[in-house]
């Protein structure tokens, strides 16, 4: 049975910790696949599977030269991800104001 090309979205991509390295690697400059492998304790194979997943999930781009793939972040489909994260902004800020109620609640009872 033939394997086909898995396509990923942006939030599987960055569900992985050595993906988000890819990422926050590239956000320097682009790299070819020779230098970005330097940074990470597996082969070369197992980075180039990890950058293949964030390629199609469109955070990375690829570029042949020569004989080496250059790298180069894409940020775009990020924003989809800060708009989620967004979403759950007025949540966040809920909690945080509830906890500092209570903290200092707790300091005005000492």
């Amino acid at each position: 049975m033939a394997e086909g090309h898995q396509q990923y979205d942006v939030f599987q991509a960055i569900a992985d910790p050595t993906r988000r390295k890819l990422l926050e690697l590239l956000a320097g400059d682009e790299m070819s696949i020779s230098t970005i492998s330097k940074h990470f304790p597996m082969s070369r194979t197992a980075v180039t599977k990890h950058l293949s997943v964030l390629e199609s999930a469109e955070l990375v781009r690829s570029q042949k030269m020569g004989r080496e793939k250059i790298y180069r972040l894409e940020t775009k489909p990020l924003q989809k991800l800060q708009s989620w994260l967004e979403f759950f902004g007025p949540f966040w800020e809920a909690k945080l104001s509830d906890l500092k109620r209570i903290i200092e609640k707790e300091q005005r009872e000492d």
